[in-house]
């Protein structure tokens, strides 16, 4: 793999940032504070803006690394912060990255996630180098799972209890893609 880190990718609808710590208020407001956001996630709704500033301080001090990739999802042309997408695990030996991702309810059932991974998948695969990237979901939420298939990742089994967040063991989806197959998606949509 190539580490390239968290830079800036640019689709039809969107742009892929880093975050910044003046960012706080904008997703405390448009994701980080939402029950229904967290309901399938691990981490709690953050209580107040301060929250969200300290959880940045601590993202924008992990970009000096060059692994890490974590975007801010923004709405071109105003730049209005509504998601978040990131490496959550990354297996180096085997060339593996994890993602997870949220977006403000206002904004679900919009294709932006689809379309925000779709641009971190083709980095991922084509600068990066890695050799597979996987998505899981909770199995209650189904939404989340859809978003993977769009992506044209593959079911590729379901983990009988094995999640936990917030108080909750639950059944634990995964789905995967490779770089051959990425590669042969790209090659059909091309023709």
């Amino acid at each position: 793999m190539q580490h390239q880190g968290t830079v800036t990718l640019e689709t039809e609808r969107l742009i892929l940032r880093r975050f910044t710590v003046s960012d706080a208020p904008a997703m405390y407001r448009n994701w980080a504070s939402s029950k229904d956001v967290a309901r399938f996630l691990t981490w709690e709704p953050h209580k107040n803006a301060e929250e969200t500033e300290a959880l940045l301080k601590e993202w924008v001090k992990a970009y000096d690394a060059p692994d890490c990739y974590n975007w801010a999802i923004a709405l071109k042309p105003e730049g209005k912060l509504i998601g978040n997408i990131s490496v959550v695990h990354l297996y180096p030996e085997a060339a593996c990255a994890v993602l997870g991702y949220c977006i403000g309810e206002r904004w679900w059932g919009s294709g932006y996630m689809p379309e925000a991974g779709g641009a971190v998948l083709q980095y991922l695969f084509e600068t990066v180098g890695v050799n597979r990237v996987a998505a899981n979901h909770d199995i209650a939420n189904p939404k989340s799972g859809r978003v993977m298939q769009k992506l044209g990742m593959r079911y590729e089994g379901t983990l009988r209890q094995q999640g936990y967040a917030r108080g909750r063991v639950f059944d634990d989806v995964w789905y995967g893609m490779l770089a051959e197959e990425y590669r042969r998606l790209k090659a059909h949509a091309a023709e």
